[in-house]
């Protein structure tokens, strides 16, 4: 069928901002370009007329700088409203942008919502109450144990220190009878443990030992 009808004619590729605005750059380009020839060719006849007196030649001179000034203020109304398209794509394209990081942020929120939830769907907040208050049931019970183990045996838990101090007393009373009934001085069997052996008699307590031995 192409054979005999031929083609269809291939359609442009649609205009981006990025294109259009490279576009007018390239024109604003080439009007500064002839901006600048005009301005050398203004500076070249004011240097002319400087040296000129009045008369048709400077008249003549005049006309054609005046010329020159015009095509000069025409290129840079072009030049401006081409400035301004760019102005207001570029504000197009920044707005474009804008749009589209926020469709990405959402789209990113979306899966990351979508994906929390799944997650979330697997917790059974029943079962982690369970868990805890089980997990505070062995608490109490290793609590009991340690103070189980912890049980005093046989000892008397109201003993105060004035029990103490006449207990003591009774005993200094039952040493200082002994000594004076020609009793010994040793220590009692139950204390002989608790005196290091590498502490030595003084004389003077070896002496009173002999007297009373004697």
């Amino acid at each position: 069928m192409n054979r005999l009808f031929g083609s269809s004619a291939p359609k442009p590729p649609k205009a981006t901002l990025n294109s259009a605005i490279g576009n007018i750059d390239t024109r604003i380009s080439s009007i500064d370009v002839k901006l600048a020839s005009l301005n050398a060719e203004l500076s070249a006849y004011q240097a002319k007329l400087s040296k000129m007196r009045d008369g048709p030649g400077k008249s003549a001179i005049k006309q054609k700088a005046l010329k020159v000034l015009q095509r000069r203020k025409m290129y840079e109304a072009q030049r401006d409203q081409l400035q301004s398209q760019v102005w207001n794509m570029e504000q197009a394209q920044t707005m474009q942008d804008n749009l589209k990081n926020t469709m990405v942020t959402v789209d990113a929120l979306k899966q990351t919502n979508k994906a929390l939830k799944k997650e979330y769907g697997k917790v059974d907040i029943d079962k982690i109450e369970r868990l805890q208050d089980e997990m505070a049931d062995l608490l109490d019970v290793g609590n009991e144990i340690q103070e189980s183990l912890a049980r005093s045996y046989d000892i008397p838990e109201d003993v105060d220190e004035s029990e103490l101090d006449a207990e003591l007393e009774a005993l200094g009373q039952e040493v200082e009878l002994d000594l004076e009934m020609g009793g010994s001085t040793a220590l009692p069997s139950f204390m002989q443990d608790e005196v290091p052996e590498f502490i030595d008699e003084g004389p003077a307590t070896a002496g009173k030992v002999k007297e009373v031995a004697g």
